[in-house]
């Protein structure tokens, strides 16, 4: 029997990048998976992935840094199969600039999606966690650890992940959910294959927050937050894992 035989994951951002390899993953394990992005094709993609190998996945897609659209994913994963037990928020936004040049409309969006998002399908998902004891795994990062120059918005928008996730925690700390959150480094991924830093930056700034390894495949992700998503993570409730090949371990 696979760790999640019978339960329903619902994983935002699950048309590349760690919300695919953690779609794959979950679904291997026996979940249903019900995959939230607003890329219709990658959806499409990994659906036919996971239901040639004999799982099961169905697609909604949307934006999540829409509080209407969070609820209406929500709702299509209870009304189509009758539960929800786990919701995997993995979708993100990032890119680098120098502060002054940071625009109200940059600033909005790097929080809409990081953040808000975030917490509207968290806010819509509770009541159906709490019915079957499930859980809610956040992607925050290494950039909410630590500070990092010119990546200002995107620093503060994950940092925000990590309290609002112990927020959350202690909040429910009394009821039969638990919320955690895994904070990865680098990862390969189209997300950081894209990333462009500005090109007069100062590398003496990157210096401390390059890391000794290199990066991360998604799959590897995907392993920790499976784990971070079962029974065998039982105990484990307002906790920010850090899987960044030690990149803030001093």
């Amino acid at each position: 029997m696979g760790r999640f035989d019978e339960r329903v994951a619902l994983i935002t951002g699950a048309a590349s990048g760690i919300g695919r390899a953690t779609a794959t993953r979950m679904a291997a394990d026996g979940a249903t998976i019900v995959g939230f992005d607003r890329d219709d094709h990658g959806l499409a993609s990994v659906a036919a992935e996971i239901t040639g190998s004999g799982g099961t996945m169905t697609t909604v897609t949307g934006d999540v840094s829409d509080r209407t659209e969070c609820i209406a994913a929500v709702d299509a994963a209870v009304s189509t199969h009758g539960r929800l037990d786990i919701l995997a928020n993995v979708a993100g936004v990032t890119w680098a600039e120098h502060v002054a040049d940071i625009t109200e409309a940059g600033w909005k969006q790097m929080m809409d999606v990081n953040v808000s998002g975030s917490f509207w399908c968290a806010q819509a998902a509770l009541p159906h966690l709490l019915e079957q004891h499930g859980n809610i795994v956040n992607i925050a990062s290494n950039a909410g650890l630590m500070g990092q120059a010119y990546t200002v918005a995107y620093s503060t928008a994950k940092g925000a992940v990590v309290n609002m996730t112990r927020a959350l925690a202690m909040e429910y700390a009394k009821q039969p959910v638990r919320i955690n959150a895994v904070a990865p480094g680098g990862v390969d991924s189209p997300m950081s294959r894209d990333f462009v830093m500005p090109d007069d930056l100062d590398y003496t700034l990157m210096q401390g927050y390059i890391g000794f390894r290199s990066m991360a495949d998604p799959a590897e992700l995907a392993n920790v937050i499976a784990f971070v998503a079962s029974d065998e993570a039982s105990r484990m409730h307002g906790a920010i894992v850090s899987v960044d090949g030690g990149l803030t371990a001093g």
